[in-house]
């Protein structure tokens, strides 16, 4: 009989993986990590419960979170991931030669290292570039405390339960701006918003504390069920989120890097919201 996993994010409905063979099953101290194979998405990452990440679909995820803020600002030099174990994240930042220096802090060194050794492909040997300083602490620490400045700033993190909670506080969104540099992007990964929209009501509540600009924008990921997944934007500088396509255009093709979701056109198309969500984070006139 085929074993099966049940993922348990949400109470009353979920998605259901039949597992091939798993590799990895460990409680690290901060979460029950597990990496298991499935005939379809191939290597399957879990944290206490939910799905994180997949062999399959990872690169739309990844794409979007990094791609859409840096070629929106289109002169980052420093970045700053928080979280991002598997590698995901880094090793789409580092594709950009334009970037001199990117820190990661990830809590878990334990995902780190099954990540490299399980799902070598996430990170395609980013934690080896020479311009990653990778930091293991808790980013809310790390941010309170950080001297440094950067030009954008990722939040990969977990739902906000569990060890990601407190990375969706008032308190973590204002420190992270105090390490910005002026015109700089903070984004951060906010759930599929159809089955999660309190959280992107709170999140747009909190971040407008601080920020003069907040907004989302979506992909869809199919390991993330129930919808398109959002993506929280905030930075200071409106004109940021409407930089043309024309524009997006050239910054792409300079880069050199060669995407396999993203584009300018989705690029600037991922910013239009339904109207369902535009009411309930107060723009339903989309401004």
């Amino acid at each position: 009989m085929t074993k099966t996993w049940n993922e348990t994010l949400y109470d009353a409905w979920g998605q259901r993986h039949d597992i091939d063979k798993v590799y990895f099953e460990f409680d690290t101290g901060h979460q029950q990590l597990m990496i298991f194979h499935n005939a379809l998405f191939g290597r399957v990452m879990v944290l206490d419960g939910v799905v994180q990440t997949t062999e399959k679909d990872e690169f739309i995820y990844h794409e979007m979170l990094t791609h859409v803020p840096i070629l929106a600002h289109g002169k980052a030099k420093r970045v700053l991931i928080i979280g991002g174990g598997d590698g995901g994240i880094l090793r789409e930042v580092c594709r950009h030669t334009s970037i001199e220096h990117v820190t990661q802090v990830e809590i878990d060194k334990a995902v780190i290292d099954m990540a490299i050794e399980y799902l070598p492909n996430h990170s395609a040997g980013a934690y080896d570039d020479p311009r990653a300083n990778i930091v293991i602490d808790d980013g809310c620490r790390f941010v309170a405390q950080c001297q440094d400045k950067f030009d954008i700033i990722i939040s990969d993190s977990t739902d906000p339960i569990g060890p990601g909670e407190v990375l969706f506080t008032s308190q973590f969104y204002s420190d992270c701006k105090r390490c910005l540099n002026d015109g700089g992007i903070m984004v951060t990964q906010n759930g599929v918003v159809f089955m999660q929209l309190d959280e992107v009501k709170t999140t747009a509540q909190r971040m407008a504390l601080t920020f003069g600009d907040v907004h989302f924008y979506t992909a869809a990921v199919p390991t993330y069920v129930g919808g398109v997944m959002t993506f929280a934007w905030s930075s200071d500088n409106k004109a940021l989120r409407h930089v043309d396509v024309n524009t997006i255009r050239e910054r792409y093709k300079a880069s050199g890097i060669k995407t396999r979701y993203y584009n300018p056109d989705i690029h600037v198309a991922s910013f239009c919201l339904p109207q369902y969500v535009l009411e309930a984070i107060g723009k339903a006139d989309n401004s």
